[in-house]
Formats: structure tokens, C-alpha cells, sequence
């Protein structure tokens, strides 16, 4: 089997913070011998995590069993999926926004048994639902945990609290039109319907002006997936959730603009 190298564009302060997590997680549990030590292990998940290196060629480059590699893997993720924040936690940096950009993005997954809640009507195709909160700048602040694909983005949003946390912060959100409805201090753009079959020249000046505001949170989506595990999600869907919230963990360490 051939081999080369390869780097990952990620800076050292991320992979010596997911390494001290994975020390510190096997001092607390007097954890033996491993085959590979928390810096290589760290190593192994964050290749997994950006880079999309499936385990049977993490298993071949780090030369242990791809149960191993997986097991590695899992365990990193779970440890940083823990430090995540809640949205309580992150509306402490959202209220001091001048406004906040709400988006939905479909992270795509292989199909499953039971999938006909997973696929998303929009997108045609299957999936999960990840809402995203963006700072004006278009930096990603949090990201929500994964509901189906099938789940509207509104529907999605009043699951989570989205909706009503923002607006009991007064918090000014700009959203696109599939959260028509929120109400409370969620912006959304005009939209056509049979009372309304044309837009004023106001009304398209002011949707203009929305989507200028809200192409910013764009950046925020394309953060997120720029971590490539999430170009297709190969794991049960129900891995979803802790897999994006380790990635928002190691964005904030790497960004180290919002890491506590």
C-alpha cells in the first residue's frame, strides 16, 4: 500500500486542547496502556474530523485495527461534545450582537432503515436539520443539535428555543423566508401571496437590503461544513448531534475569539 503525507488546516493550540482533554480523560479513569498516546490520538480525530479521512485509511496511516481507529474517534468526539455550549450559554455573546443572522443548513447522510423522517422535501435528499446563529460578520457562534432532515426550518428552530430565546432577549435576528412566522424580533424578508401577488418597489428595496444582511450568515454554514465529515455523514444519524458539537467546540479553539 502506498502512503504520503498530508496536513491538516488546523493550528496546534486545537489539537493540544482535544489532546489534554484525552489525558485528562484517561488519568480519571486510570486508563492503561493505548496503543496510540493523547497527542496521536488527538491526532486521529482531528484528521477524521477535517480532513474526512475514513477510519479503514486512519487505520492503515496511524498502523492500528480500524475497531481501534473508530473507538479513538468516538471517544474524542464524545469528550468534546460535552464541553459544548447550550444556547443559554451562548446567548451570553448573542446579546451583545448589534443583530444576529439565523440560518438552516442540511447535513447530508447515508440512507438508513427508518428513513423516511430523514429525508428533507427541500433538498430532496436525505439528511439532517442543523440551525446555525451567525454574528454580523458572519462568524459562527452556535450551532443547534440535529433534528431530521423532514423537520421545517421554523418547526426546527421552535424545537430548540431558538425563537423564543431570542425574542425574550430582544435580540434583532435576520432569517430567510422559511422562518415566515416567527415573529417576536425575527426578521424576515417580504414574500409574495395571493393577497399580495406583486411587491411594492419598497418592499424589494427592503429584500434587497435583507439579503445583503443575511448572505453574511452563509460564512457561518460554510464553516461549519468546512469540516469535511460533514460533507456526508457516514454513522447513524443519532451521531449527528455530538459530532457537530465537537466541531463547534474545536471552531471556537482554533477561532479562539469566543473559546472560554
Amino acid at each position: 500500500m502506498l502512503s504520503y503525507p498530508a496536513t491538516i488546516p488546523l493550528s496546534s493550540r486545537t489539537l493540544n486542547h482535544l489532546a489534554s482533554r484525552i489525558r485528562r480523560h484517561r488519568n480519571q479513569q486510570r486508563s492503561r496502556w493505548r496503543r496510540l498516546d493523547p497527542g496521536r490520538q488527538a491526532l486521529l480525530a482531528l484528521a477524521h474530523l477535517r480532513n474526512g479521512d475514513t477510519y479503514t485509511r486512519l487505520a492503515a496511516g496511524f498502523d492500528i485495527g480500524v475497531a481501534t481507529a473508530w473507538r479513538y474517534v468516538r471517544e474524542a468526539v464524545d469528550l468534546l461534545a460535552t464541553a459544548a455550549e447550550d444556547l443559554a450559554a451562548a446567548m451570553r455573546r448573542i446579546r451583545t450582537l448589534a443583530y444576529a443572522i439565523l440560518d438552516g443548513t442540511l447535513i447530508p447522510i447515508d440512507r438508513v432503515a427508518n428513513q423516511r423522517p430523514y429525508y428533507s422535501g427541500k433538498h430532496k435528499r436525505h439528511g439532517v436539520n442543523v440551525q446555525v446563529i451567525a454574528d454580523p460578520a458572519g462568524r459562527l457562534i452556535w450551532a443547534s443539535p440535529a433534528l431530521p432532515g423532514s423537520c421545517h426550518d421554523l418547526s426546527a428552530a421552535r424545537a430548540h428555543g431558538i425563537i423564543g430565546t431570542l425574542g425574550s432577549a430582544d435580540v434583532m435576528t435576520f432569517a430567510d423566508k422559511g422562518y415566515q412566522g416567527a415573529g417576536g424580533s425575527v426578521r424576515t424578508p417580504f414574500k409574495r401571496h395571493r393577497r399580495r401577488p406583486k411587491l411594492s418597489r419598497r418592499q424589494k428595496a427592503v429584500n434587497t437590503a435583507h439579503a445583503r444582511i443575511r448572505a453574511c450568515g452563509e460564512r457561518a454554514i460554510a464553516t461549519l461544513k468546512g469540516w469535511k465529515v460533514l460533507t456526508k455523514l457516514r454513522c447513524c444519524p443519532r451521531r449527528a448531534t455530538a459530532i457537530v458539537q465537537a466541531i463547534l467546540v474545536l471552531h471556537h479553539v482554533e477561532t479562539s475569539r469566543y473559546a472560554g
